[in-house]
């Protein structure tokens, strides 16, 4: 006889049972979203002024944030019931989410033009090293091999 093999279960977010423990959930996600605004906002700050090194530095903080997110939004999907009847003052989460929002739109827009003008410049060094590698007709090649162009994409 074969068995299906076995996936991980994964356990659901705590119950939120009373009006504490909606609190708690409420004030836990915000204490969540304060910090990844924080992060994000320092990231967006040094990207715009070009110190790129000191804002890749701040990926594992970001990541860590980003994770206690969603595991805190899972626990209010899981919860929303409960946290409705309990945690009734949720236009001050709703508010925070938005900021949270905003921040982040700025955020990935400032990468992207970050990302667009490396890639720029890449291209750009990429071609001046390719016609200098290329000899003109008639000339002498330069005996002087070209390296070849390396990337990080870390950030």
């Amino acid at each position: 006889m074969q068995h299906a093999p076995q996936t991980a279960r994964v356990e659901p977010p705590p119950a939120t049972h009373t009006k504490t423990d909606a609190q708690t959930t409420v004030a836990g996600l915000s204490e969540v979203m304060e910090g990844l605004q924080s992060v994000v906002e320092e990231e967006t700050t040094l990207v715009r002024a070009g110190r790129l090194c000191e804002a890749s530095r701040l990926a594992p903080k970001k990541t860590e944030l980003a994770g206690r997110y969603f595991r805190a939004v899972e626990e209010l999907k899981a919860n929303s019931k409960r946290l409705a009847r309990n945690a009734p003052d949720q236009g001050v989460l709703a508010d925070r989410h938005e900021r949270l929002q905003a921040v982040l739109k700025s955020n990935l827009m400032v990468l992207a033009t970050a990302h667009a003008v490396s890639e720029g410049i890449l291209r750009r060094l990429s071609g001046d090293l390719a016609r200098k590698a290329m000899a003109p007709p008639g000339a002498r090649p330069d005996p002087t091999p070209t390296a070849p162009l390396a990337l990080s994409q870390t950030l």
